[in-house]
């Protein structure tokens, strides 16, 4: 059995021995999308969804792409959304069947161009659309005081936890991002963090509060040390074993806290919602907001102007005088007997 926070090493999507069959195809495929800085977790999810494709079709007596027929994608997509889920038997949710079928659709492209397939299959198989909802939680500044202070700082975990979600809330990282941070991504010196691997393998810098950098100062100082080990990978935050924090542990963290301070619901996005809609409602651009975020296009930034907006009705409806309880008229009886 590996030792406790030693990664295992992918499962092989199936037999591997012959070159031209889709279990070997799709490493290849895996391996290309690695070498062209694709992140570790969408490959990840990749390597599940092909799993689950080549499965089904091996079930059914297929294992060469050239037998992937159009046909044959049309009901592996209607297979795929009428999944259900096994805890509960609830629908799969619409956004895990398209994470499901996307990489169906990359795969064989992939086949097409290195000349595997001289037509693909998969070129017009269309996708459920996601609607963008505006969050469904965000936090007040009083709500996400109650949250930071949760934390036991005099202990090494509890110190940590705090700078955890300092950053959080503070430049508005996604939960792989603040993962991958390693111990020179923060420049205390200008205020800034650098995000080597972002959604789609994009890099990018963005603000962090002096506020947070202080917290990150005080982890470094006192708990740190305590929790690494000799084979240290330089991640800027350690779990408890002294490895870098798995995404599901990260998840417990901050729901723990968030739970605990008896606010909203949600865990890391949740800080990452409150962030941007908070700088907006305080007058920074969308633009800057997008730039912060790491949204390749602006129409995924401007869910915040909405909640922004919505704030504003919510004000509008406390505060305009046209909008507030008239007052009860008193009729002057004074002349009457």
């Amino acid at each position: 059995m590996p030792k406790k926070g030693v990664r295992r090493p992918p499962r092989p999507l199936g037999d591997l021995t012959d070159p031209h069959e889709l279990p070997a195809l799709g490493e290849a495929f895996l391996a290309h999308m690695a070498a062209t800085g694709m992140s570790p977790a969408t490959i990840k999810s990749r390597r599940f969804a092909l799993r689950e494709l080549f499965s089904w079709l091996d079930e059914r007596g297929t294992r060469r792409p050239a037998d992937v027929t159009r046909a044959v994608l049309l009901r592996y997509r209607a297979h795929v959304m009428s999944k259900r889920r096994h805890d509960d038997d609830r629908p799969l949710a619409l956004q895990s069947r398209i994470m499901r079928l996307l990489p169906v659709k990359a795969f064989f492209r992939f086949l097409v161009k290195e000349g595997y397939l001289t037509s693909n299959p998969a070129s017009d198989l269309e996708l459920p659309k996601l609607k963008r909802g505006l969050p469904r939680h965000v936090l007040t500044v009083e709500e996400v005081e109650k949250i930071l202070a949760v934390p036991d700082t005099k202990t090494a975990l509890g110190l940590r936890d705090r700078a955890i979600l300092e950053v959080l809330y503070s430049s508005g990282l996604r939960r792989s991002e603040l993962i991958a941070l390693k111990l020179d991504d923060v420049d205390a010196a200008r205020g800034l963090v650098a995000v080597r691997m972002g959604k789609g393998g994009k890099a990018r810098v963005v603000p962090i509060g002096a506020r947070a950098l202080e917290w990150i100062s005080r982890y470094l100082d006192d708990a740190r040390a305590e929790l690494g080990r000799a084979d240290d990978d330089g991640s800027l935050f350690l779990s408890s074993w002294g490895g870098a924090l798995g995404p599901n542990t990260l998840t417990a963290l901050a729901k723990r806290y968030v739970d605990a301070a008896g606010v909203k619901k949600g865990s890391c996005h949740l800080f990452r919602h409150t962030m941007a809609t908070q700088m907006l409602e305080h007058g920074a651009d969308v633009r800057f907001i997008q730039e912060m975020l790491g949204h390749a296009l602006l129409e995924t930034t401007q869910i915040y102007t909405k909640v922004s907006v919505l704030k504003l009705k919510e004000v509008h409806a406390r505060t305009h005088p046209a909008s507030l309880p008239r007052p009860t008229r008193v009729d002057d009886d004074s002349g009457s007997s």
